[in-house]
């Protein structure tokens, strides 16, 4: 009988929410219990020099996080247009070196590595030259503009010898690796069913970012923007707003789907969908732009040896009264969990059987001898675990990552094969949406059925 209640506190820390990480843990007035998600810091002894190409949004972003950590500095900016790079020395200082040819960064030996936080049809090529210039890279995601890149990208960091992180930051939160947890501990039973949703309505979170008055043809490197693309003449808002074309963004899917394939995959350790299809469409921001702002994927995962057979859906909302809604949703077939990058709810079925070997043993024994059944003390149906306030966040740790396996030639969360195997199944989308037609894909193979 003692083993039997030993056994089931040690199994306590998992099933019911007790993780070694998350050791604090405290009680609400309805009986729901909370725990505490804890991170660890890294030590720096390496001095990183990085180099930042693409000033926008997410650039600096990630440049000022980058920046957050020991031992790392700033020491070359590269962007198109002139006010960006006015802009970087205002913000980092007067030392850095100015250009708008990125391959004069990638020549400097002061550089060590580079983020990318260019508009996603430069990922590829910036990326593939930065990693054979000796440089290690994090590329911000989508890893790539299509599904034909992916081999590219994959083969040049083979061939490096380079750390290459791609830049779904989510997937190094303390809500992703608790979900992660519980799924392989049995915490939901086994996985049928998933769903995310991300909302936006903000005029900026919907893309219509801001065109300054001076942005032209004398202050933008309009002929460099697109090289690489459909030759056009100058259009402000296909430079400044460039997600709401295809030539040089990847939509709603590629911008926001992909972090929830991010993090799926890593809770469940799978490698994709084999069939994708989506639908949606243009419903409030009539402003020329190419790409839905409602768009909802449906995508059917296999079975195979790291997880049952399911199926996910996922919605994209640019026309929303939430201000901002987002989740990942994964049901099982014992409960379900609510995942967010610092916060995992878990619920439990009504009708679930406990995992407390010491109830059952005196279950057991009730019914050998014929015992009244007795009523039973029963574990929460709702767990809820949270960050601690002190938790620098997911973007933050994505870094952390990143620079320690810079240092010790380690491996990172997020490489070009996990990068590719998240971005296939949102670029699809746009493929599924435009070419109305289900779509096939080799989530192992990584290539068009």
């Amino acid at each position: 009988m003692k083993n039997n209640r030993r056994l089931f506190l040690k199994k306590l820390g998992v099933t019911t929410g007790a993780a070694a990480i998350a050791p604090s843990v405290f009680a609400s007035d309805s009986g729901q219990k909370e725990y505490l998600l804890r991170k660890c810091e890294l030590e720096a002894d390496q001095p990183i020099r990085l180099a930042l190409i693409g000033v926008g949004i997410m650039g600096t972003e990630d440049t000022n996080t980058a920046l957050r950590h020991a031992n790392v500095s700033l020491v070359a900016v590269c962007d198109l247009y002139d006010g960006r790079l006015t802009s970087a020395k205002q913000k980092w200082g007067d030392h850095l070196f100015l250009t708008k040819d990125h391959h004069e960064i990638l020549k400097r030996k002061d550089v060590d590595a580079v983020i990318i936080g260019t508009p996603d049809s430069w990922h590829k090529q910036i990326s593939i030259d930065a990693l054979n210039a000796g440089k290690h890279v994090y590329c911000e995601k989508p890893m790539v503009h299509s599904v034909e890149e992916g081999a590219e990208v994959i083969d040049a960091w083979r061939n490096s010898e380079k750390i290459m992180m791609v830049g779904s930051q989510g997937l190094s939160s303390l809500g992703n690796e608790k979900a992660k947890e519980l799924l392989e501990a049995g915490a939901i039973g086994d996985i049928v069913y998933a769903e995310g949703f991300w909302a936006r309505m903000s005029p900026e979170g919907a893309w219509q970012y801001n065109v300054p008055e001076d942005g032209n043809e004398q202050t933008v490197d309009w002929k460099r923007y697109i090289s690489n693309t459909s030759n056009r003449d100058w259009d402000p808002l296909r430079f400044f707003r460039w997600r709401n074309y295809l030539d040089y963004g990847t939509g709603m899917s590629g911008d926001l789907f992909v972090h929830l394939f991010s993090s799926l995959h890593f809770i469940t350790n799978s490698h994709g969908p084999t069939k994708v299809s989506s639908m949606g469409g243009l419903r409030y921001w009539k402003d020329q732009r190419e790409v839905p702002d409602v768009l909802l994927g449906m995508f059917d995962y296999p079975e195979n040896e790291a997880h049952p057979g399911f199926n996910l859906s996922l919605r994209c909302n640019f026309v929303d009264g939430t201000s901002g809604t987002t989740y990942l949703r994964i049901v099982g077939t014992k409960g379900s969990m609510d995942v967010k990058w610092e916060e995992v709810v878990l619920k439990l079925n009504s009708n679930a059987e406990s995992d407390d070997p010491f109830m059952k043993e005196q279950a057991k024994l009730r019914a050998s001898s014929g015992e009244e059944s007795r009523a039973k003390i029963l574990p929460p149906r709702e767990t809820s675990y949270t960050a601690e306030r002190t938790w620098k966040g997911a973007h933050y740790d994505h870094f952390g990552n990143w620079f320690k396996a810079i240092r010790t030639g380690g491996t990172v969360v997020e490489d070009p094969v996990f990068g590719f195997r998240a971005a296939a199944p949102a670029l699809l989308c746009n493929d599924s949406y435009f070419e109305d037609r289900f779509i096939e894909w080799d989530p192992v193979k990584m290539k068009i059925v």
